[in-house]
């Protein structure tokens, strides 16, 4: 099942994508869930009564893609836990010992920007750099999650860009915190696509930047250091996760900082981040404060 969060009407609602189409969940199932927190929450018999009632769409209910105002597929996460160098290239491109323990910093809901949404560059730095990433959203609360059943808590994944202003992302030393915070720079969406649609652990599934129609970054998620299970299994030794919390695995090889010349993300660029069988996130540089 493909689910994401549209604007209409003023309010946000959750859509269900449906042989191409996106259909108004609160037109087309007046009483079903409010949110996509709850479908995930719900696990495998919500996920059905939703699709039974989409079965035939009602005229209403229908919204065109071309149309469609996408917000972030989880507009308010409780939790945005992102990995660093989590594929072996990327942690050698940046100078960057191969960790032998995931390296975990945090975002926070103020960076969360749209499918089609702007990702404005600072007037503070002129280093914005892309990052393919692979979501991970969870499903289940759980705590001390064994590893072997991590992927049992997963409720689905998405694209995410994680923006990073790498200036700022130096200046507390290994602290990726105020790099990584900027209004705006995190691209989320638009889509999130549920676990039976996909490989397990989502992976190998190709992941890729494109910047202007040039490709920038060309992977596989198969090659993640820490992949999707010891995530979840790790991080629940440390906090409870609950439906709604987002982990943001990691970024390939081919960013901008690694590159000579640095092709930093300027206003007027156009860049999406695609993974297969998930979809095509995209967003347009814009000039921010």
């Amino acid at each position: 099942m493909r689910l994401c969060t549209i604007q209409r009407d003023g309010k946000a609602v959750v859509g269900v994508k449906v042989d191409g189409q996106i259909l108004d969940l609160s037109k087309q199932m007046p009483r079903g869930p409010k949110s996509v927190v709850e479908i995930l929450a719900g696990g495998k018999s919500v996920r059905d009564a939703i699709a039974k009632a989409c079965a035939k769409p009602k005229a209403g209910a229908v919204v065109s893609e071309k149309s469609a105002k996408y917000l972030p597929p989880i507009p308010a996460p409780g939790k945005i836990l992102c990995i660093g160098l989590n594929y072996r290239k990327h942690a050698e491109e940046t100078g960057s010992p191969i960790p032998d323990y995931p390296v975990v910093f945090c975002r926070f809901n103020n960076t969360l920007t749209p499918h089609n949404g702007k990702m404005p560059r600072s007037s503070h730095s002129d280093q914005l750099d892309w990052e393919a990433e692979l979501a991970v959203i969870i499903g289940r609360k759980g705590r001390n999650i064994a590893k072997e059943r991590a992927l049992g808590y997963v409720g689905g994944y998405a694209c995410f860009n994680d923006g990073s202003v790498r200036d700022w992302q130096r200046k507390s030393g290994t602290q990726f915190t105020l790099g990584k915070n900027f209004d705006g720079t995190g691209g989320f969406g638009p889509d999130i696509v549920t676990p039976d649609e996909l490989p397990k652990g989502a992976a190998p599934l190709r992941i890729m930047t494109r910047v202007n129609g040039e490709t920038m970054q060309d992977s596989d998620t198969g090659d993640l250091i820490f992949d999707v299970a010891t995530l979840v299994s790790e991080l629940s030794k440390v906090m409870t996760l609950e439906p709604g919390d987002v982990i943001i695995t990691g970024t390939p090889s081919g960013v901008a900082m690694a590159r000579k010349p640095q092709p930093w993300l300027k206003p007027g660029d156009v860049c999406e981040v695609e993974i297969e069988n998930i979809g095509v996130l995209r967003n347009v540089i814009t000039q921010g404060a």
